[in-house]
């Protein structure tokens, strides 16, 4: 079982030949408005197996031009196109000019071998009689052989496997899964990375991040009072925290207490911490660990060791 990220790409499976027959002669055929797989299969009235398909890229750390071909109903991998040949973009109009194709009735026939480096999937290299391009817009040739109409610089398995295909291993069907890559070699996706962890810790309101991957340990918010200072405990609180080593975001911004309450809920900080004068009447704030439900009223002497707790 392969998650659907670079593995199922790169994953190797059981290919089936479409038939076995003598190798017949090439014959060029008139197929106006012919230029996809598609079209050209239902008007030669063959199934798609019995196509080849052409793409085109560029390599561009020597802008050697790539002829790949594949069968016309496989879907190339480019993960394994990249482990063939290295890095590749899609190749331009004049590049395909240049080369000696036709773009949507190109073909590896004829092309300038000095120009062009050919790449097969190996199934295409088992497939007698392909019909491919004739590099002449309108045109496609029939009864197409590898190796006999030309000759692929490399032969190597292209192909995107998909689920349902037998592994090439052990024989077991692969399963594809939705997943985000989180990481290469080289560095981290920081956005996925959020993203993951977005799709796996939220609730109705927001986010709530675990404290190992949470953006602050502390969301302090500070409601404005009408007798009490709360502001300045607040500044002072805030300032003991962060002593205290936590990580603080300090919401001091004059604003509603519903929409601060609403913001912290969506940012998702581990524990909030309001500072009202209600509670600083008593000695005491506010504590709500983003995971519960209920607020808790905490001495401000305990705080810090309340908080420890909470955070280990």
């Amino acid at each position: 079982m392969l998650k659907y990220t670079e593995r199922l790409e790169l994953a190797q499976f059981k290919k089936t030949v479409f038939s076995q027959e003598e190798q017949l002669p090439v014959e060029k055929v008139l197929t106006p408005d012919c230029n996809t797989i598609e079209w050209l299969a239902n008007f030669l009235n063959i199934p798609k197996e019995k196509t080849a398909k052409a793409l085109m890229f560029t390599r561009p750390s020597d802008n050697q031009f790539i002829f790949v071909v594949v069968r016309g109903d496989m879907t190339l991998s480019e993960a394994k196109l990249k482990h063939a040949v290295g890095e590749v973009r899609m190749a331009t109009a004049d590049e395909i000019t240049n080369a000696g194709a036709a773009a949507g009735y190109a073909s590896p026939i004829g092309l300038n071998a000095e120009r062009a480096l050919i790449v097969v999937d190996d199934l295409v290299a088992q497939s007698p009689n392909l019909a491919a391009g004739a590099n002449e817009t309108g045109y496609h040739l029939l009864n197409t052989n590898s190796g006999r109409d030309y000759s692929p610089a490399i032969i190597a398995d292209l192909i995107q496997a998909k689920a349902g295909d037998e592994c090439a291993n052990c024989g077991n069907p692969l399963s594809a899964f939705s997943a985000l890559e989180l990481a290469t070699r080289s560095e981290f996706n920081y956005e996925n990375i959020l993203l993951a962890l977005a799709e796996t810790h939220h609730d109705d309101k927001g986010l709530i991040f675990p404290k190992s991957a949470g953006p602050f340990d502390v969301y302090l918010m500070h409601l404005t009072g009408k007798q009490l200072d709360t502001r300045a405990k607040a500044e002072e609180l805030y300032s003991e925290l962060q002593n205290s080593g936590f990580t603080v975001l300090f919401d001091d911004r004059d604003e509603r207490a519903g929409v601060k309450f609403n913001d912290a809920d969506l940012i998702g900080c581990t524990v909030r911490i309001t500072v009202g004068e209600k509670a600083l009447q008593n000695g005491m704030v506010e504590l709500k660990p983003r995971k519960e439900k209920d607020n808790q009223s905490v001495l401000l002497a305990d705080l810090i060791s309340h908080l420890k707790k909470i955070l280990e």
